[in-house]
């Protein structure tokens, strides 16, 4: 079977490093890449030796023999580059968020359905973490029953003198529920089969780095449908000594049971990450998921090649990202009056 080959453009982002390992562990071919940054260009050569820089993006979005092109640029970025390669018969797989504004969301999808093309989100805190896909396996058999609620925390560690100029600039990265808090929307989704959801609230603020008068440090978003409700928290107020950049968590409650997820660490408790904790009628059980197969590069392998949509439905992959941008609108209107 001839592989899928593609080429990154834009790797602002280190999330460019599990996109490309997402492919290349699945049998993808990899061309090369394109960034103007020399330092971010180096780092990811190291990562990816023999990867070919190119100077000009074009030189990829018209190869036609690249199947495949993904995106990790700095997120207001992402939605031009991902209608290129539409636009010139590229599939696209780009970083959460995948873009930064309700207009580049309506024209990403316009684009998308007027080629036929693939625009689909690596969302990392579900595809590429192991107790967050063994969630779905258990929900899907029946394990806790009828989804009713979610509560997902999404903390993260700030490293404010490590980051780039865009990255405290509001209008480059989307507000905080955009950049964030796009991951526990993507997911309420998912676990509570939902096409949509009513925002009953939402708020931003910058509790703490007024240094930083472009950065929003947290943020909240409380969602509910007809059969389920949903409150989402991120913030940038993960502590230095604590040895992982966030403490995520994720509550989920069913009709007959409830899961808990410690995505990255469990404090002071068990090594590593990917802890499960189930409870239902037969009792509590701890289930360790390090060793749960990470479906969503083979899928979209798949999808591209047979025109289907079993990494992510498109329609999610909208619904989503329509949810986080509209929480942001509502949470700074609040504020701007």
């Amino acid at each position: 079977m001839k592989p899928v080959r593609f080429a990154a453009i834009g790797i602002n982002h280190d999330h460019i490093t599990g996109q490309t390992r997402c492919l290349l562990d699945a049998g993808a071919e990899f061309v090369g890449f394109h960034a103007v940054e020399d330092d971010l260009s180096q780092a990811y050569s190291a990562k990816f030796p023999g990867a070919q820089r190119f100077d000009d993006k074009r030189r990829l979005i018209e190869d036609e023999t690249i199947d495949l092109i993904i995106s990790a640029a700095i997120p207001d970025e992402r939605a031009g580059i991902a209608i290129q390669a539409m636009k010139a018969g590229k599939d696209v797989m780009v970083d959460k968020p995948g873009m930064t504004t309700l207009e580049q969301l309506a024209e990403v999808k316009r684009v998308q359905e007027d080629t036929g093309r693939i625009f689909s989100i690596l969302y990392s805190e579900h595809f590429e973490n192991r107790a967050t896909v063994k969630a779905g396996e258990l929900i899907a058999a029946g394990a806790i029953g009828k989804v009713v609620s979610t509560a997902g925390f999404g903390p993260h560690r700030l490293r404010a003198p490590t980051r780039p100029e865009w990255f405290f600039k509001r209008e480059r990265y989307g507000g905080i529920l955009v950049d964030i808090a796009s991951h526990q929307c993507e997911q309420f989704l998912f676990f509570t089969g939902s096409d949509t959801a009513d925002i009953l609230s939402a708020t931003v603020s910058n509790r703490a780095n007024s240094q930083f008068p472009g950065l929003q440090d947290s943020g909240d978003i409380h969602l509910s449908t007809a059969d389920a409700d949903g409150f989402i928290r991120v913030d940038w107020f993960t502590p230095e000594g604590l040895p992982s950049w966030g403490d995520g968590r994720l509550f989920i409650t069913g009709t007959e049971g409830a899961i808990e997820l410690r995505k990255n660490i469990d404090v002071a408790g068990r090594e590593g990450g990917n802890h499960l904790f189930l409870s239902d009628k037969k009792g509590v059980q701890y289930i360790d998921c390090s060793n749960v197969q990470l479906p969503y590069g083979a899928q979209l392998l798949a999808d591209i090649r047979n025109r289907t949509e079993t990494a992510m439905p498109q329609a999610r992959c909208y619904a989503a990202m329509d949810i986080a941008l509209k929480a942001q609108k509502l949470a700074e209107d609040k504020i701007h009056g």
